[in-house]
């Protein structure tokens, strides 16, 4: 974890070095063990250093070599391999930096060179010889790049901040990003809060010149037909755990003590065990940061958390989120985050984040997102549902059921009723006649149920609804009550997000295809950007096995079926945790869901911080907001009426975005 930042004027101004210290100082929290600068004539390139791996302590950057400079923030994970390929073999691999290897593969594989790197980072080299700015995303986006550019001057850092703290950088709110935010969207992968600064997309380049100005382009993408094929169910575990023991391995390089998020759950029990049998081969222990609720037992996960730790190797540090809220750390939180993006549970992972650092750990792993990598598989069923399997799609769910709630109703409709529907709009009417008989037969469902509920009243509805439109002349609006309505027209939302229906891409209806609009989503890069930023406030590097190419290439190729197998999502995972996960937690079929508390905490913490906004909010937030409908659901809240989660996640997210614009001040 560190910062980096760079101006480039392509005017031929010269850089003031004043500039580049004032960007450098706002990201201080990203390095306290080096800050250095370049500059040559109108390019100035800067870096905060945080020592992590070994080979951090001997490097200095910016990296000066020949023409060439670099500046980086950046763990490469194919070390060994890059090595070979530069021909380094007889150099102690020790005194090879990351840095060594960025600039060996930009001169050997030159704009192409992010594609033979593994590992999370951002980089920028600026080629003396061309005349050029070269700048690089890591695959998934785990390192966040900022970059304003203006035609004369290309500007970019870290974080927001160290750019619009510069006087020519326009600072200006951008409201369609609000929009987003109310909305839960946030799929555009370039655009944040403010109107003239962008995000470099995951899995990209960028390449500034006085000539071409700025070009974008991609240099990888998932391959969403990748098929891998194996012998037996024994093979893809060990091929698994052989690809999931790297993917961590390659993470505990560390020149200081290592950690671990905890939670109880599959994933970080996984990435835990793994680590911890990793590093007992030196005798190193592993730190865990567990949270852990006494007020809201419902949440507790310490009966998943304790056979983890009574395996040994660990020191456990307990923390304790349930005794402040959701918007309590809101001012602290605001000091380093840039946009109003904090995460429903992001105070969960801010407490661990303070007790890593109060424990001097640098290093933190987690689970993060081990559900979309490995997938859990239930479209397996709408696969079979395709297949007209409906014996198997029958045996699947009566074993789902065993470990999870529900019904065979309820599955079929999930997962079956749309392949019903589709064969109707189609015509396809004997197909579906011979569906609803098999369905019957396995389900015991009620035929006339099937053909009236299951495909008919569905198509008959639509109809019905477009036929009402069309008769008052107006669209269906898709708007939450919430929008406030002179916003809402201003922007054209209602337009927006129809247009928006209309070109997303249909649900998914197999496994594979799920996991891909999963790693395309801009939410996921978004959540990435805010784990990052959340651990620079702390100074600790957050590491994420989960996020390995190479493991996210291997689950996403393999068949369904070693997904969702004899009822047990992400089968071939448990499979291969055999031996080292304890089987409490390797058979564990739920996880726990955080929602009491983050009721409990806006209810009984942050109370006081709900109702200044709804009681006294105006201007700014009432501008995007109807403060009339989110006080009606607080009124529901707090009476201890029924409100669902949505409107729970609209009084929060309404209290957020006030804070954040006070706080910021920004105008459009």
């Amino acid at each position: 974890m560190s910062g980096i930042i760079g101006i480039f004027h392509l005017d031929d101004r010269p850089v003031h070095s004043a500039d580049l210290q004032r960007m450098s100082l706002l990201l201080s929290h990203r390095g306290s063990d080096g800050d250095h600068l370049w500059l040559d004539g109108a390019i100035g390139l800067g870096h905060r250093m945080l020592w992590t791996t070994p080979e951090s302590l001997l490097e200095k950057l910016p990296l000066v070599q020949g023409c060439h400079v670099l500046t980086a923030d950046a763990r490469i994970d194919n070390r060994e391999e890059l090595i070979a390929a530069f021909g380094w073999n007889q150099r102690p691999t020790e005194k090879i930096t990351d840095s060594d290897l960025i600039l060996a593969a930009y001169r050997q594989w030159g704009d192409q060179c992010p594609a033979q790197l593994l590992g999370d980072f951002v980089f920028a080299i600026w080629d003396g010889n061309q005349q050029r700015l070269f700048c690089a995303r890591d695959h998934f986006g785990v390192k966040p790049f900022y970059y304003y550019f203006s035609g004369k001057s290309f500007i970019f850092a870290s974080e927001i901040k160290a750019i619009v703290g510069l006087p020519e950088v326009p600072c200006c709110l951008n409201e369609p990003r609000i929009a987003d935010h109310l909305f839960g969207l946030s799929q555009d992968k370039t655009a944040t809060s403010y109107q003239h600064i962008f995000r470099l997309p995951p899995a990209h380049t960028l390449v500034v010149n006085a000539v071409s100005g700025l070009q974008l382009k991609p240099y990888w993408s998932i391959d969403r037909s990748a098929q891998i094929r194996l012998g037996s169910d024994q093979e893809y575990a060990e091929a698994f755990r052989e690809i999931f023991i790297e993917s961590v391995r390659c993470r505990l390089r560390s020149a200081f003590p290592i950690g671990s998020h905890l939670s109880g759950g599959l994933d970080s029990s996984s990435v835990t065990c793994v680590a911890r049998d990793l590093l007992s081969a030196t005798h190193t222990p592993l730190h865990t940061f567990s949270n852990v609720f006494d007020e809201v037992p419902e949440c507790d996960e310490r009966p998943f958390i304790q056979p983890v730790l009574d395996q040994g190797g660990c020191i456990a540090h307990p923390v304790h989120p349930d005794r402040s809220g959701p918007l309590s750390a809101w001012q602290e939180v605001f000091q380093y985050e840039d946009e109003a993006l904090f995460g429903a549970n992001s105070f969960l992972v801010w407490g661990l984040n303070q007790a890593t650092q109060q424990a001097g750990v640098r290093v933190i792993l987690n689970g993060f997102d081990g559900d979309s990598t490995v997938s859990h598989g239930e479209l397996y069923l709408s696969e079979l549902a395709r297949q007209g399997d409906w014996a198997t799609f029958a045996a699947e769910t009566t074993a789902i059921l065993n470990h999870l709630r529900g019904t065979p109703l309820g599955v079929f409709r999930q997962y079956g009723q749309w392949q019903l529907e589709e064969w109707a709009r189609k015509g396809a009417w004997l197909k579906l006649i011979q569906a609803i008989q098999q369905i019957h037969q396995h389900f015991q469902i009620s035929r006339k149920f099937l053909l009236w509920h299951g495909s008919l009243k569905p198509i008959v509805a639509d109809m019905v609804q477009s036929l009402r439109c069309w008769g008052q002349g107006v669209k269906p609006s898709l708007l939450d009550p919430c929008i406030q309505a002179d916003f809402a027209q201003r922007l054209h939302l209602s337009e927006k997000l129809q247009a928006l229906t209309t070109l997303t891409s249909p649900p998914a209806r197999t496994v594979q295809e799920e996991q891909w609009q999963t790693f395309e989503a801009g939410l996921f890069t978004l959540t990435l950007e805010l784990i990052n930023i959340h651990a620079a406030a702390c100074s600790i590097e957050a590491r994420h096995p989960f996020m390995d190419k190479r493991l996210i290439e291997f689950c996403l190729a393999i068949p369904a079926t070693q997904k969702l197998q004899q009822g047990w999502t992400r089968m071939i995972m448990r499979r291969a945790m055999e031996g080292i996960l304890p089987a409490q937690i390797q058979w564990r079929a739920r996880k726990t869901s955080m929602s009491a508390n983050f009721r409990h905490g806006l209810l009984h913490h942050d109370r006081h911080l709900v109702e200044d906004v709804l009681e006294n909010g105006s201007g700014r937030i009432a501008s995007y907001v109807n403060l009339d409908v989110v006080r009606g659901y607080w009124q529901q809240f707090v009476s201890g009426g029924k409100i669902d989660d949505h409107h729970v996640m609209t009084l929060w997210k309404t209290v957020i975005l006030a804070r954040w614009l006070n706080h910021t001040g920004l105008m459009p």
